[in-house]
């Protein structure tokens, strides 16, 4: 697991930016958080800058929206979805679950 920060650095409404490979954004959205591919599929944006909708992020570069509980975009120019990560919180701290990480060690 890759820690991310403690639930006391993730307001509602707020993100974090996990440098990567890959890249990973969480966000905190009404009290529920979600992790997913920084990078918006349709050109290379931080998801993370983007504006937070309720369980939406808009990329900031041309408006794409993702579903954080899917990855799905919702509206174009985004066509393919980014991927999601289960978020663990323990004693406190936000770790995002990176299968791809976890098989490598």
């Amino acid at each position: 697991m890759i820690r991310a920060c403690t639930v006391d650095e993730l307001p509602p409404g707020e993100s974090v930016r996990i440098p990567g490979p890959p890249a990973i954004a969480v966000f905190n959205a009404d009290g529920e958080l979600y992790a997913i591919d920084d990078t918006c599929t349709h050109q290379d944006a931080s998801l993370a800058d983007g504006w937070l909708e309720g369980c939406f992020v808009e990329c900031p570069l041309h408006a794409a929206l993702f579903d954080l509980r899917t990855g799905l975009p919702t509206c174009l120019p985004a066509k393919d979805p980014v991927r999601t990560y289960a978020v663990v919180v323990d004693e406190g701290v936000v770790y995002v679950r990176n299968a791809a990480n976890e098989d490598a060690a």
